[in-house]
């Protein structure tokens, strides 16, 4: 961390923001050689939600020498996520560590974990600055259309001063300075404005305790088919538990209670599985309640002259799922990759601009589909309109799937955005949360299949393909169609999978020293390449 009172004058690079996305890009940059600083409104550690974490997490903190910081720290280890979206029928859990070591995960406490990232970040060089807010961008030229220049900032001791830069990325959150300040080209997704409420507990019981599958998380439908809970446990011996649905229900329900707190204990009559955990024994943490808004939308555009936008100030999917961090780290590594292409001439900057937007695009709506498809599960989501799916992106999303063939089962080889293609697409990826796949389905089909047909890690089959290999073998059908929707996001395993996957062609040089992009020509790689490899969730 630096020991300077304020922050410099000039610096190669600026990154607005310390979180995730913003420690991430700052630790990746400044391992490379580049001058960065960092400007942190809030003092870390700072209140964060988003305690569950995605398998792939070590793999990409391993890239910026983090991982080991984590695993010792404390977290609880996650070793898979439990769910019930369809009631009468048993719960279905899906195995994390089967993945093996390298993609170990866990709960945690947020406020800890993102201390911990920017340190990191300042162990590695780069100079941070907490509790100085950037109150506006100087630009070039028009603001918001031309490359930006300088930021002007003030301290919590009301000092304020100006910051000269080369570079700038954006990772200033939901406020989002660049998109919602100058650029103007954030979206909201009218079919995922939904409302979270949650508060911690002590006492509660861990899902599936003395079993491997203990300290999971447990997700579950609301009985009244208004939303969905989560439960996960924490290292400090606290549970986080809350409820997540859409604006409408949220105020419907509101206005039959006397307040907040009401509200909360409200929906446990609409969670059995929930009011399992809690027992007789747990005690709410008072004056532990929250909500907030966890309004869905993405951007035009995650990129400019000289300037990059990552995390939840370039996108949000939704709670469900845990992507947040995740597309945090991979916007982060996306803005690394770019910059350090650009400053090395290795692709024009207008290059490396597509390539990030793609990236982080891509990813946004790989999850997004995802999250689609368990809402449709749990028959909360109806299907969505077209100006709730960035067309783009839904094309370069899926391309992977149409390398010559027949893929999904669909009619042709388009990825053209239709309404009938948004529902094929919601319909398939309902299969990732099939609540009559656990992994016990997964190891007996294996064992009749092999190994090496029962895997994330080939190319997608496609619907006919797995028709033809299970015939009247319904288990195995279901099985080998969930593992094959979850190809769809093989490139987010990790942080190398960005070398493997052409975009505008080039692919990513993901190796310390080396960081940056690789023309598709020059590598002689294959644009469009599907990349093997998948996720577990």
């Amino acid at each position: 961390m630096s020991t300077l009172p304020n922050p410099p004058t000039q610096t190669e690079i600026l990154v607005i923001g310390g979180g995730p996305a913003g420690s991430y890009a700052a630790a990746a940059l400044q391992r490379e050689g580049h001058q960065v600083t960092v400007l942190e409104a809030d003092k870390f550690p700072r209140y964060h939600i988003g305690e569950s974490l995605l398998p792939m997490m070590r793999n990409y903190l391993d890239f910026i020498g983090a991982a080991q910081a984590m695993e010792n720290h404390g977290f609880i280890v996650k070793p898979g996520a439990a769910f019930r979206l369809v009631h009468g029928i048993p719960e279905t859990w899906t195995e994390f560590l089967s993945l093996g070591p390298g993609f170990q995960t866990w709960n945690v406490i947020r406020s800890e974990m993102d201390d911990l990232l920017l340190k990191h970040a300042g162990k590695q060089g780069a100079s941070v600055f907490e509790e100085t807010r950037v109150k506006s961008i100087d630009f070039s030229g028009e603001p918001g259309k031309s490359r930006p220049i300088a930021a002007n900032w003030v301290n919590k001791s009301g000092q304020e001063g100006k910051i000269a830069f080369e570079w700038l990325v954006d990772a200033s959150g939901r406020a989002g300075v660049m998109s919602t300040k100058y650029l103007k080209n954030r979206h909201m997704r009218e079919s995922l404005r939904n409302i979270a409420v949650w508060g911690y507990w002590t006492g509660a019981k861990r899902y599936a305790a003395g079993t491997p599958k203990a300290n999971s998380g447990w997700f579950e439908a609301l009985t009244d088919e208004s939303g969905w809970s989560w439960t996960i446990p924490l290292h400090d011996g606290t549970t986080s538990i809350g409820f997540v649905m859409h604006q409408d229900f949220s105020i419907a329900k509101k206005a039959k209670t006397s307040g907040l707190k009401e509200h909360y204990l409200d929906q446990l009559q609409f969670c059995p599985g929930v009011r399992e955990l809690l027992g007789e024994d747990a005690k709410l943490v008072e004056g532990s309640i929250k909500t907030a808004s966890d309004y869905s939308y993405f951007a035009s555009s995650y990129s400019g002259d000289h300037f990059r936008v990552i995390g939840d100030a370039a996108n949000f999917v939704d709670p469900f799922f845990s992507s947040g961090v995740h597309i945090a780290l991979t916007g982060g590594l996306s803005a690394a990759v770019t910059i350090c292409a650009s400053i090395k001439g290795e692709a024009t900057e207008e290059v490396a601009q597509k390539w990030h937007d793609s990236k982080v695009g891509i990813a946004h709506t790989r999850f997004l589909f995802v999250v689609l498809g368990a809402y449709q599960q749990m028959q909360l989501q109806s299907y969505p309109i077209l100006s709730d799916v960035d067309a783009e992106n839904f094309d370069e999303a899926f391309k992977m799937f149409y390398p010559g063939a027949v893929i999904f089962g669909l009619a042709d080889g388009s990825t053209a955005l239709t309404d009938s293609r948004v529902r094929e697409m919601m319909d398939r990826f309902q299969h990732v949360f099939d609540p009559h796949v656990d992994e016990e389905n997964v190891k007996a089909v294996r064992a009749r299949y092999g190994a090496d047909i029962v895997t994330v890690k080939t190319s997608v089959f496609g619907a006919s393909k797995i028709e033809e290999i299970t015939k009247d073998d319904e288990e195995a059908y279901r099985v080998m169609m969930k593992t094959d929707t979850m190809k769809a996001l093989g490139d987010d395993l990790e942080a190398t999978s960005m070398g493997r996957s052409p975009s505008h062609g080039y692919i990513a040089n993901i190796e310390r020293g080396k960081l940056g992009l690789r023309s598709v020509a020059v590598s002689g790689e294959k644009e469009n390449a599907h990349s093997n490899g998948s996720i577990a969730l």
